[in-house]
């Protein structure tokens, strides 16, 4: 497993890719030179040891040691153990509502990106919990499975959008039916499912799908991301707005917010409804009241005992200087018997 300390470094990178190109318009210019003002065949014979592969080696050379040294500033580590650790805290599995209807755009940017601004920033607050990840729109489908791995679950929270899923609709029902199957732990007595969504449920047995998830002792939060006021759900093409989408009665849907649902879902599987609005205010919110409930202890695998690596890279760097500095360019006998490029011609 390797860790990056300073990968800011990298930028550096961009020195070398300027070298080439001062490098390449050098060699240009340098032959374009000769054959305007002298005889290349004569040129030959007047510096015989002239050598253009060892001036092009040279540049490799010296430039595997500006990355080398490049990398040695990043330090890159390695975990060197895989330990068991003990940690203390919560399940929590988010639902997100990727269904069309989160594209609308009475929330900046639109509500789905919303959604996972809220959700990475509940992520970014937490100290030891566990989270997993449900998308769904029709029908609910796995994300992500409980993990401590918060990179892996921002990553994968990153790439969800509403095409992931061909079933339209929101099916509120089916993701929490879905988070029953991820708390596989018995002894849990913590388990929190925390639905992102506008609200809008097509399915009227959400409710006591709830309920039912309560009694396994599942606490629902719900946090809802749009307004009142709704907006239109835009059809876009290379992120061009083209249309808006229409009923069958060719009108432009306005969807809004549905706090009613969300609230009644919520208040049946003993948990709260969170207006989305501010983030701030909705990391607070949840961060309180994860930290207030009992937090069991559990088992997680992770790399411990990272070691330093930039000592190598460090002496690969030094050595092509080293090299290049002994490096002449001028042709010497083992070249000339190599005749590379020609240059004997």
């Amino acid at each position: 497993m390797f860790q990056l300390e300073e990968d800011i470094w990298f930028w550096l990178l961009f020195i070398v890719l300027g070298m080439f190109i001062v490098f390449l318009w050098e060699q240009i210019w340098k032959k374009k030179t000769k054959r305007e003002f002298s005889d290349l065949e004569l040129l030959a014979r007047l510096s015989p040891d002239q050598s253009v592969f060892k001036s092009v080696l040279k540049f490799i050379v010296l430039s595997l040691s500006i990355v080398c040294l490049i990398i040695a500033l990043v330090n890159p580590k390695m975990g060197t153990s895989l330990q068991t650790v003990k940690r203390q805290g919560v399940d929590v599995v988010f639902a997100i509502d990727v269904s069309k209807s989160m594209l609308a755009e009475d929330i900046a940017p639109n509500r789905l990106e919303k959604a996972k601004q809220l959700t990475t920033q509940i992520i970014n607050s937490l100290v030891g919990d566990r989270v997993g990840i449900i998308a769904y729109a029709g029908k609910a489908i796995p994300q992500l499975p409980i993990t401590t791995d918060y990179a892996a679950a921002k990553m994968f929270l990153q790439n969800m959008n509403t095409e992931m899923l061909s079933s339209q609709g929101t099916a509120i029902n089916e993701a929490i039916q879905l988070s029953r199957s991820y708390y596989n732990d018995e002894e849990q007595t913590n388990r929190v499912l925390v639905i992102i969504s506008d609200g809008e449920d097509h399915n009227d047995s959400s409710v006591s799908v709830a309920e039912a998830a309560a009694k396994e002792g599942i606490k629902i939060y719900t946090i809802g991301v749009g307004s009142e006021k709704g907006g239109p759900i835009p059809l876009k093409k290379n992120g061009v707005v083209m249309s808006y989408k229409k009923n069958q009665s060719g009108e432009t849907v306005i969807t809004k917010i549905n706090k009613k649902t969300l609230a009644e879902i919520a208040e049946n599987a003993n948990g709260t409804y969170v207006d989305g609005k501010n983030t701030k205010s909705v990391t607070e919110t949840v961060s309180d009241i994860l930290n207030k409930m009992d937090k069991k202890e559990f088992e997680a695998k992770e790399f411990a005992e990272y070691e330093d690596q930039f000592q190598w890279f460090l002496g690969l760097g030094l050595f092509f200087l080293i090299l290049d500095i002994l490096f002449l360019e001028r042709k010497t006998a083992w070249l000339k018997r190599l005749n590379l490029f020609n240059e004997n011609l």
